[in-house]
């Protein structure tokens, strides 16, 4: 398992963060309009949606092609229909500008039959009257090898997290882990058992790749962390890493995952 318990960033943060000249309270403000705007889709609140779309409102998704009234007349139909989470928004801004993506997962199904389907918006905002509106949107499926970049990097959360449940729904029944610290192979149990026994205070990765062939999928990269260990000893590491991904029945899992630690 990939240092047992170490995370990375890919280019996106995993907390939501923001990139040039956003600052703070726009990051935050964006974030919250793109969470209302899907709160109101839900609910088919005409009047907010109203207010959150420009005039100018244009949907660039192949295929669509709507402008603001076409838009909210269909999100008002489709009120109460499921919608997808979002997360690992990544944000920009330029003046009255703002560029906001995020990944959307879809779920049909609960507990571990649930399977989940990917995609990512682009929204583009304006700043008018004072306020940020929606004025152009844009969606695209993910490919696989980008779901798989993503699970790679939820599993990074997971590890920083200690979150159990989730290796124990992503991990293959057969999984095989060589530890970059020991070199000890570990199957699925010694896998979860041991999450959460390193505290990870800072994680990210460099030099990311996936390569994808058919159902199976490759990831490297390097990991940089810094934490303390089981014992409460402070770490700062980095790893070369592979970690492998099978797909079985629609759903990518964790096969084998193994880390070499890079020495200066």
């Amino acid at each position: 398992m990939k240092l047992l318990a170490i995370g990375a960033s890919l280019a996106l943060a995993f907390t939501g963060s923001a990139h040039a000249a956003c600052s703070a309270a726009d990051q935050a403000a964006l974030e919250n309009i793109d969470h209302a705007w899907s709160d109101a889709a839900i609910r088919g609140d005409r009047k907010a949606l109203e207010a959150l779309y420009s005039d100018a409102y244009l949907d660039l998704t192949p295929g669509s092609g709507g402008d603001k009234k076409s838009a909210i007349d269909g999100a008002v139909e489709a009120a109460g229909s499921p919608q997808p989470t979002s997360d690992f928004y990544a944000i920009s801004c330029n003046g009255d500008s703002a560029l906001v993506t995020h990944r959307n997962v879809f779920t049909e199904g609960e507990g571990d039959a649930a399977m989940h389907y990917y995609a990512r918006s682009i929204h583009h905002f304006v700043r008018e009257g004072g306020q940020w509106r929606v004025i152009g949107n844009a969606g695209h499926a993910l490919t696989d090898a980008d779901v798989i970049a993503y699970l790679d990097l939820e599993w990074n959360i997971a590890d920083m997290k200690g979150d159990k449940t989730w290796f124990e729904r992503n991990l293959h029944e057969d999984f095989l882990g060589i530890s970059g610290r020991t070199g000890q192979p570990q199957g699925k149990k010694e896998a979860v058992a041991e999450v959460g026994t390193m505290k990870v205070s800072e994680a990210r990765t460099t030099d990311l790749g996936v390569n994808v062939i058919g159902d199976v999928g490759m990831v490297t990269g390097v990991y940089h962390t810094s934490g303390t260990d089981a014992d409460g000893k402070a770490f700062q590491r980095r790893h070369r890493y592979i970690d492998t991904f099978v797909r079985e029945d629609g759903r990518w899992r964790i096969m084998s995952s193994q880390g070499t630690e890079v020495r200066d």
